[in-house]
């Protein structure tokens, strides 16, 4: 699983950005995404929405506590779900990518464990 890391300006960001310089760097990044697909690394990929616009649902042992948006910190503006045999490889993918963002910007990698439901990890990490 791939994240491309949403920035503090990202709401404002977009809208200074010139529609043909949006519009631009979208068919870039939508080159790289059949890039990815005819290489058969990516499952899957999609933006978020703003966090102003979703919920969260805290948990204290019995309680759930619904919270609204918009929330703070270390968000996610959106995420491609690749299968690779390691992090080197994922690392490579990412470093050819398009800045997600019209600021300066992270994208985080962080290998997904095996599925409880296998009672087993797999030989190699699947970076996903």
């Amino acid at each position: 699983m791939i994240f491309a890391k949403a920035t503090s300006s990202l709401g404002n960001s977009v809208e200074v950005i010139g529609d043909s310089s949006f519009k631009e760097s979208m068919a870039e990044m939508n080159a790289f995404d059949e890039e990815l697909r005819q290489a058969g690394v990516m499952k899957d990929c999609g933006g978020l929405r703003p966090s102003r616009e979703g919920k969260r649902v805290r948990f204290d042992g019995e309680s759930r506590t619904v919270l609204d948006g918009p929330f703070e910190g270390d968000l996610v503006a959106g995420y491609w779900h690749w299968e690779l045999p390691g992090m080197e490889e994922a690392v490579a993918w990412v470093k050819r990518c398009l800045n997600p963002m019209p600021t300066p910007s992270e994208i985080e990698i962080p290998p997904i464990r095996a599925s409880a439901s296998t009672h087993q990890e797999s030989s190699h990490e699947n970076y996903r």
